[in-house]
């Protein structure tokens, strides 16, 4: 239904229309009844699909990466749709519109987005507010992470007190906060994975952890090796419990078209680099630190080479603007199904499996 009726409709629309229809639909689904029903359709339950990272148990390894609820308005919807975790976001500390319009482009072809939304975020004054009352009115809820990012109008120098206002206002509403320093579409973000200035700022959220959320940083596709072994070394000193790997690219590569759209780059094209820094940094963490693995998934034997390769789970977000929502029960089904045939007994027995296919492809 979704892609002979729903898809056609959408992609007939600018992107961020049709992301605009979608949260109007969505508003439907937050109650509990709907997200029960969509459970009993999309759920998929079986005990070799459990996962536990950074001390967390999760019912999958299929989680929703940030930036398709950046202000917890569809937090139904996809809360029925049988996601391992749901993470929210991008938050800023300070309302803000984003990027000028157009900042969303399909490239269908190479199943593919750019994108340079800038944050769009309604403040995180609000997002504690929505997140209180859908822990109220919403629960059970899948497991939580809440990706905060810096306020545009904010000064590199003074991040560090934006970030912490993000971080102590939600914390208390997550399973998990992640440290957004690799989105492209915020001028001189990126310039926070810089060693000094990381282990500031990761020093500092740690420091305020109350709770003892696990912290999750998210860096970009686009690091050198070298680049990646700092950041390895700050999480290692600063207490951090894992690394979301990776934000979109700067590159084009694997684009089938010319294009002079700025932004971040999303979906298959992104797949191999994604999968090469989990490779890198499954070895240079050695199972000391959790690592979540997303860039260019779209099936099971996508997930598997991440898992295989060092993660623990993985995300989505542009397969789904593709595939709609079946593409969660399918991913879990097909996790099953690649055990089945192959006698494995464990998602990383069957992630390294899927590895050497791959290497003898």
């Amino acid at each position: 239904m979704y892609s002979s009726l729903v898809r056609p409709i959408f992609f007939s629309m600018d992107p961020e229309r049709a992301h605009d229809l979608m949260r109007f639909g969505a508003q439907f689904a937050n109650n509990k009844p709907a997200i029960s029903a969509l459970r009993a359709v999309c759920r998929v339950e079986d005990p070799r699909l459990n996962v536990s990272v950074a001390g967390l148990s999760f019912e999958n390894p299929i989680g929703l990466a940030a930036g398709l609820d950046k202000n917890v308005e569809l937090l139904g919807l996809c809360a029925g749709m049988g996601f391992g975790h749901l993470e929210l976001g991008t938050v800023t500390a300070q309302p803000q519109p984003g990027n000028p319009k157009p900042r969303i482009f399909r490239f269908a072809e190479d199943r593919a987005l750019i994108n340079r939304m800038g944050f769009p975020s309604e403040g995180a004054d609000e997002i504690e507010l929505r997140l209180t009352h859908a822990r109220r009115t919403l629960a059970p809820l899948p497991p939580l992470g809440i990706n905060i990012g810096k306020s545009k109008m904010v000064e590199l120098d003074q991040a560090i007190d934006d970030y912490r206002y993000s971080f102590e206002k939600l914390a208390p509403h997550a399973e998990y906060v992640t440290v957004n320093v690799s989105s492209p579409n915020t001028q001189g973000l990126r310039q926070l994975q810089e060693r000094g200035r990381l282990h500031e700022l990761l020093s500092t959220l740690s420091g305020v952890n109350i709770l003892k959320k696990p912290i999750f940083v998210k860096v970009a596709p686009d690091l050198e090796f070298s680049a990646l072994d700092e950041v390895v070394e700050v999480c290692g000193e600063t207490g951090i419990a894992g690394i979301i790997a990776t934000n979109t690219t700067l590159t084009r590569k694997g684009l089938s078209v010319a294009t002079s759209e700025a932004g971040g780059l999303s979906g298959a094209p992104l797949r191999e680099r994604s999968l090469e820094v989990v490779r890198y940094l499954g070895r240079a963490l050695g199972g000391r630190m959790a690592l979540i693995g997303v860039g260019g998934i779209s099936t099971a034997q996508d997930a598997l080479s991440m898992i295989g390769a060092g993660a623990s789970m993985v995300q989505i977000y542009t397969a789904m603007i593709y595939e709609g929502p079946r593409i969660v029960k399918a991913l879990n089904t097909g996790l099953l199904s690649f055990m089945d045939k192959g006698g494995y007994r464990t998602l990383r027995e069957a992630g390294e499996a899927c590895i050497e296919r791959r290497k003898v492809a």
